[in-house]
């Protein structure tokens, strides 16, 4: 997930179609580090989002309207003072350089036509937003970088721009000129490295995922060394990089997000051919691309961050119940040796008048086996104290192992609740989800509740799937709601899915009274494998049955169920292709 040389072409590319000719209309500055430009062109209205965020640098159309600060800051009334109704003349990137330039022409104070430059740099950590004269001289920039944060170049008003360069790298798009493969190969022959690296290091543009990319195509894998490289292999991968360098000099862009089931897992605006099996979603437009992709990631990181309190309640109750198991498990095991020290108690009542006083054990014939057993004694009590002693011993271990019995059904139990919250954490994917969740933490004293026992208005919903065939499949996000599928919404001729003995989601399919097609029983079976703790495996075994068959024991937990008549099958938890229901 790179914001890399191709992608800014590729964003060029649409600023150049959409916003070339047009007029600055209003400049406003968000945030210390971020511009936004709204331009008229050709009866329509745009807006341009400039920003040279350290973490985040980005550069796309948004049609959302972020207000700015009541006082305008310096560099922005700066802009205003200069380019407030200036017309674009071009939209340039310098080579595959992560740099747009926009030439801007206005008129001054007098009413002469002059020409600015306002320069994008997105460059990570030194990313920045430049305003230039026609003769390349810094009028002002977003950020201020002088001669002690930088040795290689200031960015202050009055100094020259220029592109620093900072690293030995080449541009990429001379494959479609002059570039050889002779040049290449003599580039990744001095490269003792993963062959993928010595292509970002080497070439100007390339992401760590696109050089990933060419290995892809070329059929060589990228973690192979770049100086061990047979000619055959060099040269398809100079076909492929030529090939690649072609497309982006057309601009014949294919913008898509890579999904790995509802989560975006990458980008491109090219296609990623090295994940084929997973999901792929298609944009007409880059900054549409980016917008949703951001806003996503932005939905789950946030999830994340609001969970995290949560998970680390559920974690470390977890954590003290398994400890409390394993303890009780031990104990357990030692409670094995009680009827042992029972046959000892009743064989010394039955032939201990034999044994000598001071004896320290008896040999006597285990009348449950009819083998002969030594009884270990302690020569300071008699047979009769020596029998007391074992029944004590057998009675303590029957009153442990009867009690352990019980408990550590209720701890695993727990263990097995607690995971399933784990699960629903993971599978929650708005911040109203997360309300159920804490809800049945307190429920279950693990969280105290705050101001009284009034209860949080719930909005979350489960997932709902429309199969191939046309049937409705609802899917729990939490335990609560897999209750209130199986047992209220579901009837008993409905179909219910939920993997085998691991957490994960009850997973209805509502039949209408139909008959429900083989297809649909596997893409339901998908869901419930996806939405469990087995979602990383490559198969997850399902249990399948009819609703009918699905008990729930008094006093369970939320979302416990019993059943004993059911299907199964293993499936593969990949969920591309199901369609959601708006």
């Amino acid at each position: 997930m790179a914001f890399d040389g191709i992608t800014i072409a590729n964003i060029t590319q649409e600023l150049n179609r959409t916003l070339l000719g047009g007029r600055i209309y209003k400049i406003a500055q968000p945030e210390s580090d971020e511009l936004l430009l709204t331009v008229k062109n050709n009866g329509s209205q745009y807006r341009l989002l400039l920003s040279a965020d350290a973490s985040l640098p980005l550069v796309y159309l948004t049609e959302t309207n972020k207000p700015g600060p009541q006082t305008a800051p310096g560099f922005c009334m700066l802009l205003r003072k200069h380019l407030q109704n200036a017309r674009i003349l071009s939209v340039t990137q310098p080579g595959l350089e992560r740099i747009i330039r926009l030439e801007l022409e206005h008129l001054n104070e007098l009413g002469d036509l002059c020409r600015k430059t306002l320069i994008v740099e997105v460059m990570g950590k030194h990313s920045n937003i430049i305003f230039c004269d026609d003769h390349s001289r810094i009028i002002d920039s977003i950020k201020h970088i002088s001669g002690l944060v930088s040795s290689v170049r200031e960015v202050l008003p009055g100094r020259d721009y220029f592109i620093p360069q900072t690293q030995d790298k080449y541009d990429p798009l001379g494959f479609c000129e002059s570039y050889t493969y002779v040049n290449l190969s003599a580039h990744m022959r001095a490269k003792p490295m993963p062959l993928f690296k010595a292509l970002y290091t080497s070439y100007t543009g390339l992401s760590p995922i696109i050089a990933q990319e060419i290995c892809h195509r070329a059929g060589i894998d990228g973690d192979t060394p770049a100086n061990v490289l047979e000619e055959a292999s060099l040269r398809a991968l100079y076909d492929v990089l030529a090939d690649m360098m072609t497309q982006v000099a057309r601009g014949d862009f294919a913008p898509a997000v890579v999904y790995d089931g509802r989560e975006p897992v990458e980008y491109a605006s090219l296609p990623l051919t090295l994940y084929a099996g997973k999901t792929s979603k298609r944009y007409d437009s880059v900054s549409a691309l980016l917008e949703q992709y951001y806003a996503e990631k932005s939905a789950l990181t946030r999830i994340r961050q609001k969970s995290a309190d949560l998970r680390r309640i559920v974690q470390t109750a977890l954590e003290r119940n398994i400890k409390k198991y394993d303890l009780q498990t031990r104990q357990m095991k030692d409670t094995e040796k009680r009827d042992k020290y029972k046959v000892y108690g009743e064989l010394l009542n039955a032939y201990g008048y034999n044994v000598e006083p001071g004896a320290k054990s008896m040999e006597a014939l285990n009348y449950y086996t009819n083998e002969m057993i030594t009884v270990p004694l302690d020569e300071t009590l008699t047979p009769q104290e020596n029998a007391k002693k074992y029944f004590d011993k057998y009675g303590k271990l029957k009153r442990t192992y009867e009690a352990l019995s019980e408990l550590t059904v209720q701890v695993k139990e727990e263990i097995a609740h607690l995971e399933s919250i784990l699960t629903a954490l993971d599978i929650a994917a708005q911040e109203e989800d997360l309300v159920q969740i804490r809800e049945e933490l307190i429920e279950s004293g693990y969280i105290r509740r705050r101001g009284g026992t009034k209860k949080i208005r719930v909005t979350s919903r489960p997932f709902h799937y429309i199969s191939s065939d046309g049937f409705h499949m609802y899917v729990g996000k939490n335990n609560y709601q897999n209750d209130e599928l199986t047992f209220h919404l579901a009837n008993g001729g409905d179909w219910w899915f939920h993997a085998k003995k691991i957490p994960g989601s009850h997973v209805v399919v509502k039949t209408e009274g139909k008959e429900l097609p083989d297809r649909t029983f596997e893409e339901a079976a998908r869901l419930a494998a996806y939405y469990s703790k087995g979602r990383e495996q490559e198969k997850v075994e399902i249990d399948y049955l009819q609703r009918k068959n699905v008990k729930k024991p008094n006093g369970a937990k939320p979302g416990f169920v019993i059943y004993y008549t059911n299907y199964s099958m293993a499936i593969a938890p990949d969920i591309s292709g199901i369609a959601q229901a708006e």
